[in-house]
């Protein structure tokens, strides 16, 4: 139980500042991880989309080669989990993964049940919504995008494509990004904050304790010595210098001290016998 006064004072004071620094910056780390994996997001958008810009000339020419080797050379890069291109059917005709080729794509997937949920599969989707985040078979946290490739004029006006005009969907591009990267940074992200944090918490409360001791605490014991000098009998110690309220406090126990000894002879001459 606290029974100082400082101790009263302060350690509510500390804990109201402690509970409020400590929420908005659980706030402010919550909204700063929110925009960072948007980010993120868009930028595996961004990705996807050039990816489908670079792989068009190669469609146009149905030039399989290099078309694989687009997709291969992206699969290589660093952070790259998976990089895939399917067909209306779901039958894998490009992968970064020899072992995918020719096979269908499970439409019960993450990636495939925001399009296929309904007895008719969209046919578009947002930037945000294309993007989906899951564990692979590897453990691994993966970013990843669909972006589906639509049919264009010069899609199914080209000599070499059988594609018709009412088919508007020739396949899907599949990306999907380690977001190992964003975690670290997202822990690092934290640690700082906590540092901050406790940072903060020290040099508020350090100062709103010094400023407590010395508009409050200080003039409070120098108070309740002068009323001890009072209560000894030294009346005529002169009151301390204190300020506002307390300057008051002190001028009215010095007065009502003067007044006490003053009346003392005439209470004491009144219970004289006889008197």
């Amino acid at each position: 139980m606290l029974k100082s006064f400082s101790a009263r004072a302060i350690v509510p004071v500390a804990l109201a500042i402690t509970g409020f620094v400590v929420v908005c910056c659980l706030l402010l780390y919550s909204v700063m991880k929110r925009d960072m994996t948007r980010d993120a997001m868009q930028h595996a958008a961004n990705l996807a989309d050039t990816i489908v810009k670079s792989t068009r000339y190669a469609m146009l020419k149905s030039d399989r080669e290099t078309l694989g080797n687009i997709i291969r050379n992206v699969g290589d890069q660093q952070g790259v989990e998976h990089v895939r291109i399917f067909n209306k059917k779901g039958l894998v005709m490009f992968s970064a993964a020899s072992d995918e080729l020719n096979h269908l794509v499970d439409k019960k997937e993450a990636g495939c049940i925001g399009c296929h949920n309904g007895p008719k599969p969209l046919t578009t989707l947002g930037k945000m919504e294309q993007a989906r985040q899951f564990k692979n078979k590897k453990g691994v946290k993966v970013l990843a995008i669909t972006a589906p490739i639509y049919n264009e004029p010069s899609c199914y006006t080209a000599p070499c494509h059988f594609h018709n005009e009412s088919q508007k969907v020739l396949g899907t591009l599949d990306i999907g990004l380690s977001q190992e990267p964003l975690r670290k940074t997202l822990i690092t992200l934290g640690e700082r904050m906590a540092v901050f944090t406790f940072m903060i918490l020290i040099l508020t409360i350090g100062g709103v304790a010094a400023l407590l001791r010395r508009s409050v605490f200080v003039p409070l014991q120098l108070l309740r010595s002068y009323a001890a000098e009072l209560r000894g009998g030294n009346i005529d110690t002169p009151p301390p210098s204190l300020d506002g309220e307390l300057k008051e406090v002190a001028d009215t126990l010095h007065q009502t001290s003067r007044q006490l000894r003053e009346s003392r002879p005439q209470r004491e001459q009144g219970d004289l016998p006889g008197s």
